[in-house]
């Protein structure tokens, strides 16, 4: 697993880079902040519906914090995906440096 910052995966998009981010959070939580185009599964169903995602593509583990994305990616890594990020700070991180218009929380 890769820590990515906000700052850098937000340029990785603006670059066109396909990355399938993957937000963990619970579903009350996406009400008040998401990013738009993420797969929203909760931490709790990703052994159950781990087949929606790629392997081969690069994903990027997305949740409040930071904590329990970390432990996805992990969870991730050990399922044999190739490429699998944490982002640092989480949706939060998201909100302060790169678009202050998503709420925090």
């Amino acid at each position: 697993m890769e820590p990515i910052t906000p700052s850098e995966l937000s340029e990785r998009l603006a670059g066109g880079e396909e990355l399938s981010l993957l937000d963990v959070r619970e579903m009350e939580e996406l009400s008040i902040a998401k990013l738009d185009g993420a797969l929203h599964i909760p931490m709790g169903d990703i052994p159950a519906r781990i087949g929606e995602l790629d392997p081969a593509k690069p994903v990027v583990c997305i949740c409040h914090h930071g904590v329990r994305s970390a432990s996805v990616a992990g969870f991730l890594e050990a399922q044999d995906f190739e490429r699998v990020y944490n982002l640092t700070g989480g949706i939060d991180g998201w909100a302060i440096e790169v678009d202050p218009a998503i709420a925090r929380y």
